[in-house]
């Protein structure tokens, strides 16, 4: 049977064939050549017959087998894509349950060490993931995916420089999740807030360019930028670790971590993972990870594919 493997984006969308154990080279298609994800898929296809079957990961939550797409005004409907199309059945997943379905079958060259000593086997593992926004969620082995709205949490603080950076945005946005500081948007709200609590006057950046000049060196503020984006990830990826038991590891996801991997092993990343009081020693062992897998969404939508064929 052919399945159709889609990671559908904002902005792209990368799709795939898988007729087995392994998926085609995914391709990647820019969604604004298109007025819906009919037409994207259609034209992905190039006039090939249907597959049997789709799997079709979108980020926010799935109602009814379908996902309103936050950043673009589509919906991604599986009984619509199925008529129009002709597929057999189409399955829409939220893209945090495709990346939790990747977790235990990414090795290797896929993964850049975090810290930790041993993974628990059968544990849990969990998953965060900053981009866009804030993805979180976890797998329950032997075949469980956890999806959660978890980056809508609250964020916690440490210290009373990050206490006076949140109440700033709070006063701006209200209710402060983990998304508003650990994001692309969070990156330049902890830039705007930093700049806020001191009293300063400074030029809006993008979250690219607040990256780029905190690895070059070149901006001690973006540099704070980036220093209080890694420790902060530590705490929700320490909680992440007490809250799901995920003694198997916690592996970090995302298109923003990739683009400085050393910087995050020597930040302060692992040292806030650890720093939850008398369950330090609980957590030291606990092992996490960068994923630097360019597509690790397909991996997890292969994985459900094959178990729904079963």
């Amino acid at each position: 049977m052919t399945t159709l493997l889609a990671d559908i984006g904002g902005t792209n969308a990368r799709f795939a064939l898988s007729k087995g154990e392994v998926p085609t080279d995914p391709a990647s298609v820019a969604l604004d050549s298109f007025p819906g994800i009919v037409e994207a898929i259609a034209h992905f296809l190039g006039g090939a017959a249907p597959p049997e079957a789709a799997v079709l990961a979108v980020a926010g939550p799935v109602v009814r087998n379908s996902v309103r797409l936050t950043n673009r005004d589509w919906v991604v409907d599986g009984a619509a894509i199925e008529r129009t199309l002709g597929i057999g059945h189409v399955r829409v997943v939220n893209d945090f349950a495709a990346q939790s379905w990747a977790l235990p079958d990414l090795t290797g060259a896929d993964l850049h060490p975090l810290g930790g000593t041993a993974a628990e086997a059968g544990a849990p593992l969990a998953v965060v993931g900053p981009g866009t926004g804030l993805g979180i969620g976890a797998f329950l082995p032997p075949g469980q995916a956890l999806v959660t709205e978890g980056g809508h949490a609250s964020i916690a603080t440490h210290d009373p420089r990050e206490a006076a950076v949140v109440e700033w945005l709070r006063g701006h946005h209200g209710h402060v999740s983990a998304e508003r500081v650990l994001s692309g948007q969070g990156l330049e709200n902890l830039h705007a807030g930093l700049a806020a609590v001191d009293g300063v006057a400074v030029e809006p950046l993008e979250a690219a360019e607040i990256t780029r000049r905190a690895l070059a060196g070149e901006d001690a503020r973006c540099a704070e930028v980036l220093d209080l984006f890694c420790a902060m990830l530590g705490s929700v990826a320490g909680d992440l670790a007490l809250l799901y038991g995920a003694k198997g590891g916690v592996y970090v996801a995302g298109g923003i971590c990739p683009r400085f991997p050393d910087y995050l092993a020597a930040s302060r990343f692992r040292e806030r993972f650890e720093a939850k009081g008398r369950f330090r020693e609980w957590l030291a062992p606990v092992p996490a990870w960068l994923v630097m897998r360019p597509d690790p969404a397909m991996l997890g939508l292969a994985a459900i594919a094959r178990g729904s064929a079963k």
